[in-house]
């Protein structure tokens, strides 16, 4: 186990902050470690927002679900796939040919890379001491956020990240055996199923510890309940009067 190793197996989501700020250095060096992330054909389609102003935060928070940590954490960031810009900077040199940045593929791509880079800057992140956790309330009233923060066409939030020096020192939730996510030369089903009763034991113990004994439903359950639930149906439409999937 090397230090990159040990990072990133003890990663946890932070969720209480101290008032210690971010500092500019800070933030620099983790944009610059995610624009270091793989990227599809050298595109590069994301942008980020960093919200640092009080208001903000505490608009962003309630459009966000009224997450108190996303108005508490000294930077908010919003991670966007962003085609608006590949669309303006090549509108000169590609002339008279026909432009595809509304297919599918490229709605793909830009979501992939803002995944990517906000991984990296994640781990770039809790290398300086800091904490995080991943905000995917902000396609709650995606609408009204972008709006909020101006973004243009073909420009959307894919999800937040708070950021900030952790408060809080919580137990780490168990992942999926290995065996039920890694498959050699082919995908098996059994093998990705059969393993699912272990982790529904493991999830049981994991929040019987943490909820005090209020807790232990098993992972499957909670993933039926989710299912179960229509979560951001609206996401299609505002996509599509983004620009994005025309073909």
């Amino acid at each position: 186990m090397n230090d990159t190793l040990s990072l990133l197996m003890n990663h946890r989501s932070i969720r209480k902050f101290k008032d210690t700020p971010v500092t500019e250095e800070q933030l620099h060096a983790m944009i610059s470690a995610a624009q270091m992330a793989s990227t599809s054909s050298n595109v590069q389609a994301y942008s980020v927002i960093a919200a640092t102003d009080p208001g903000l935060k505490k608009q962003l928070a309630e459009l966000a679900g009224n997450q108190a940590y996303v108005e508490q954490c000294p930077v908010f960031l919003v991670w966007c796939a962003d085609l608006y810009r590949l669309k303006q900077v090549t509108a000169e040199p590609l002339q008279e040919r026909a432009s595809y940045e509304t297919t599918t593929e490229n709605f793909i791509v830009a979501t992939v890379d803002a995944a990517l880079a906000a991984q990296n800057a994640a781990i770039a992140a809790e290398s300086l001491g800091l904490g995080i956790v991943y905000i995917g309330g902000v396609r709650n009233r995606i609408a009204e956020l972008s709006k909020l923060l101006g973004l243009p066409e073909l420009v959307y939030p894919v999800f937040g990240m708070c950021i900030g020096v952790p408060d809080q020192e919580p137990g780490q939730r168990p992942r999926l055996p290995l065996q039920s996510v890694l498959h050699f030369n082919g995908y098996s089903g059994e093998q990705s199923v059969e393993p699912v009763k272990e982790y529904d034991a493991t999830m049981k113990a994991y929040l019987q510890e943490r909820t005090g004994g209020k807790k232990n439903t098993p992972w499957t359950q909670v993933m039926a309940d989710r299912l179960a639930e229509p979560i951001r149906l609206h996401m299609k439409e505002f996509l599509d009067g983004k620009g994005f999937m025309k073909k």
